[in-house]
């Protein structure tokens, strides 16, 4: 615990019933039920066990906005440098003055919009990856969200999908760099969806995405702020990928068999489908519905390129028994709107090259952000590489 460049001392360790690491509001709560202060989580420290950014016993920087009374915190030593050392890679919201300026600019936002923040900051999520924030106000909650330099610009795509189904995705509120104001979209999170809930999320996600795809010019660039990583380029990022130190995490025969699957991108694209905007992430969790169609969400790792990765991630996070539905869904909604096309193939030939796409937006995580947080990745690049060789039965 700090306030400003004083440390105040520790607390802990308590058990919480969420175990992801980056999910901070239960760790808010319980200090603040401690200490009778406001206080926000900076950053993850250490881990010991957990994996995969789950369980195990976590320390966090938390920084107290209030000094709370004197005699609740334990007076343990903390190693030098690690809550004063300086490092490039960590995240603006990661800081405590980064964090005040952050949630200053999204008050003033607010506020100049007639819209002033009138309540307590609910801080929601905190990792390498975002920065999630709920402010009151009397008109409901806004969601502030802050991401990394290597993020997508959530607010161009955003922009771009509101451009040809304005209910697709969350209102904007406000603007600013690599930050982003969001009205508050009623429901809930859609994990565990029915059939009918897939069915009208992938109909309406692929009908936007083929508008997009149709009135630009087709090349990179149509939207700013968003990787081109159609076919060409995703081959050439594999490559590179396996030439660098993950290759000493492989086998010989893991290199090669994954530079063979890297050249099969060609015959996605002899499929027929259009480069489009790419959500990264389409799985249930980031669809948000009050009963009607989902509000699709969290556009960060976002791209320009084959809408195929889409069509399987939604699959990869449903059970067995909902995954063939779900494909059919994406099909005919594809073939519907390219009828020469043959989507079908397409996701039979892409599943490999999926998890090759991965592992080379995981080593970005890793290449981006600080060495206390790579634990939420360690190991993930390597793995995706021997996922898409047991998909491909060449592991």
């Amino acid at each position: 615990m700090t306030s400003g460049d004083e440390f105040l001392g520790s607390a802990g360790p308590f058990a919480v019933d969420v175990p992801w690491w980056s999910e901070v509001g239960p760790v808010v709560g319980w200090l603040e039920g401690l200490l009778g202060v406001p206080v926000l989580v900076l950053r993850l420290l250490d881990v010991a066990g957990g994996a995969h950014g789950r369980d195990g016993h976590v320390t966090y920087h938390v920084e107290a906005l209030e000094r709370p009374a004197i005699g609740l915190l334990d007076q343990r030593p903390v190693v030098d440098g690690v809550l004063d050392g300086t490092e490039a890679l960590r995240s603006p919201w990661a800081r405590a003055e980064g964090l005040r300026e952050l949630l200053d600019w999204a008050a003033g936002e607010l506020a100049s919009a007639g819209r002033p923040v009138s309540g307590p900051v609910v801080q929601r999520r905190t990792w390498n990856l975002a920065g999630l924030f709920r402010l009151p106000t009397v008109r409901g909650p806004v969601w502030l969200k802050a991401t990394p330099r290597f993020a997508a610009d959530e607010a161009a795509v955003i922009a771009a999908f509101a451009g040809v189904d304005p209910g697709l995705v969350p209102t904007l509120l406000g603007v600013g760099e690599r930050r982003v104001l969001m009205e508050h979209v009623p429901g809930d999170d859609c994990w565990g969806p029915s059939p009918e809930t897939v069915g009208a999320a992938v109909e309406r996600f692929v009908g936007a995405q083929a508008a997009v795809a149709s009135g630009g010019s087709g090349g990179c660039g149509f939207v700013a702020g968003v990787r081109d990583w159609r076919a060409p380029v995703l081959e050439v990022a594999v490559r590179d990928l396996l030439d660098g130190p993950l290759a000493e995490e492989l086998t010989e025969r893991e290199v090669r068999g994954a530079r063979e699957l890297a050249g099969r991108w060609e015959l996605v694209s002899e499929c027929g489908l259009p480069d489009t905007l790419v959500h990264g992430d389409f799985h249930p969790g980031n669809w948000r519905s009050d009963g009607g169609a989902p509000v699709v969400m969290d556009f960060a790792d976002a791209y320009w390129g084959n809408p195929v990765l889409d069509g399987l991630r939604v699959q990869g996070f449903l059970p067995e028994s909902g995954r063939a539905a779900a494909a059919r869904d994406w099909v005919a909604a594809w073939k519907s709107r390219v009828p020469g096309s043959d989507p079908a193939r397409a996701l039979d030939l892409a599943e490999p090259l999926a998890h090759l796409t991965y592992a080379v937006r995981y080593q970005e995580f890793l290449d981006g952000i600080e060495p206390s947080e790579r634990p939420y990745h360690r190991g993930d690049p390597a793995d995706e590489v021997r996922a898409a060789l047991r998909c491909a039965s060449l592991g």
